[in-house]
């Protein structure tokens, strides 16, 4: 028999797990109301106080509204007793799982004002956290805490740190903690590698990959993947095919792993070989994973690819294969769609895919979907429908545009000797990046078209004046070792 103690347990449990799914579905729902009728219920019966998973749903529930209240989380935290940090841990991790990292952070300063001791998983959380909002000072002051406390040696945190610098682009300091960490795993190797391939320092990526044997490490599928990006970076396509050749040698299942898929995918179409990029995507669905489908992600690496070759008809089929299959596409899709109706001269399908990208698929379009379909009316000669698109967007919707979108302008106004238009776009261009050298020399190149010599010299006495120099042409040319 049980005892009433335990009795009473099994209450509270079977309470807990019943009430989790309703302040699940009222964290979906941003229904305040009925999370507030939930608190209270809480209170009264006394488990807010006995269960801590209910405790940290029930705080999550009320995240959509915390904004504007921070005072109602301090509260909620407030009235957690333990002076451990693994309740707070849970409540820093589900924040940051579910998109509200500034109200991590608030948790992760809510625990230092109170003493509440900070642990490895706090640390890393809290890290994530700032590197979604990406707040360099707030990982900055973790980063002091975490050589004050000595917790660097543990490489678990290290690693945080390493990713943290990565993500936000500071290499620099990225390098300088990696170095520091005393005993490196994979884990911290691979944020590294992945950080100096977003910075496109892919010789330095290359380096780092053959020090893993002095490091006495051996490398798993996320460091392959991130080699592969270095490969397709450097064009190396011998490096590629090394590592697509150790993939198949070590009987590694590529067709379950979808980041290695589009690693290879990418590598082979940067490197220009479309047809071994296709192999690979023809693979997944036929090997031991036979139901897995092709998901978003490889469509579009394999888009990119007949795109980046000139493959546009290709990319317009696959397009519609693509769909046909019931996969929802992306805005980067989309790039690379309207780019192929601009090269193939199709105005009508390409505005068509543009619209269904909004009413569709509801998808908002970035300065970058305006440039392509800005590049489309232009290769078309649409230059008054092309100017109205992008002055619409400039006054409407408060937005200045993009480099891009008013150097595709520009370029076209060089082809068609628009000059007016032209330096409008130009001046509209280097309100937006003032350095940007091309957009100086499409300039000069629509004065060119002209035969307005005068003001080509002023435009190069302008750039002398401002430091500014184009830049020497230059190819890869890959050599043996």
């Amino acid at each position: 028999m049980s005892t009433p103690q335990q009795h009473s347990l099994y209450r509270q449990s079977e309470a807990s797990h019943f009430l989790t799914p309703l302040l699940h579905h009222c964290f979906q729902t941003k229904n305040l109301r009925s999370t507030k009728i939930l608190h209270a219920h809480t209170l009264i019966s006394g488990l807010f106080f006995t269960s801590l998973s209910l405790h940290t749903n029930l705080i999550l529930s009320y995240a959509p509204h915390l904004h504007s209240n921070l005072q109602t989380l301090t509260n909620l935290l407030n009235s957690i007793k333990p002076t451990n940090p693994l309740p707070f841990n849970s409540i820093i991790s589900s924040f940051s799982r579910h998109g509200f990292p500034f109200l991590s952070l608030w948790t992760t300063s809510f625990m230092q004002v109170n003493n509440i001791p900070f642990d490895n998983y706090t640390l890393c959380s809290s890290l994530t956290a700032s590197s979604s909002i990406k707040s360099i000072s707030f990982g900055e002051q973790l980063h002091t805490h975490v050589v004050k406390s000595g917790w660097l040696s543990s490489v678990y945190v290290g690693s945080s740190l390493v990713d943290f610098y990565a993500k936000l682009s500071a290499i620099y300091d990225a390098s300088k903690v990696f170095d520091e960490i005393p005993l490196k795993n994979i884990v911290c190797v691979n944020a590294f590698l992945s950080g100096l391939a977003d910075a496109k320092m892919w010789a330095e990526g290359l380096s780092l990959v053959r020090k893993l044997h002095i490091l006495g490490l051996d490398y798993d599928q996320f460091t392959l993947s991130a080699v592969l990006r270095v490969c397709a970076g450097l064009s190396a396509l011998e490096l590629g095919r090394q590592v697509h050749g150790n993939l198949i040698r070590k009987n590694v299942d590529v067709e379950s792993d979808v980041f290695l898929q589009s690693s290879l995918i990418e590598m082979y179409g940067k490197c220009g070989f479309v047809e071994k990029a296709q192999n690979v995507f023809d693979l997944v669905g036929f090997g031991r994973v036979r139901e897995r489908k092709r998901d978003v992600v490889l469509w579009t690496s394999m888009i990119s690819a007949y795109g980046r070759n000139g493959w546009f008809k290709d990319v317009i089929g696959l397009y519609e294969l693509m769909v046909m299959n019931g996969v929802r596409p992306d805005g980067v899709v989309f790039i690379a769609v309207i780019s192929a109706c601009g090269h193939t001269g199709n105005v009508s399908l390409g505005l068509k895919y543009f619209e269904s990208m909004v009413h569709e698929f509801g998808l908002q379009p970035n300065p970058e979907h305006y440039s392509c379909v800005v590049d489309l009316l232009c290769r078309a000669g649409e230059l008054e429908k092309a100017w109205k698109l992008v002055s619409e967007n400039y006054n409407c919707y408060n937005s200045k545009g993009s480099v891009s979108m008013w150097g595709a302008l520009l370029s076209a106004c060089s082809d068609n000797g628009n000059v007016e238009m032209g330096k409008l776009a130009a001046e509209r261009a280097l309100e937006l990046e003032p350095g940007n050298v091309g957009i100086y020399v499409l300039l000069s190149n629509l004065y060119a078209s002209v035969g307005m010599w005068n003001e080509i010299e002023e435009l190069r006495k302008l750039m002398k004046e401002r430091g500014l120099q184009k830049d020497v042409g230059c190819s890869w040319l890959e050599l043996t070792n």
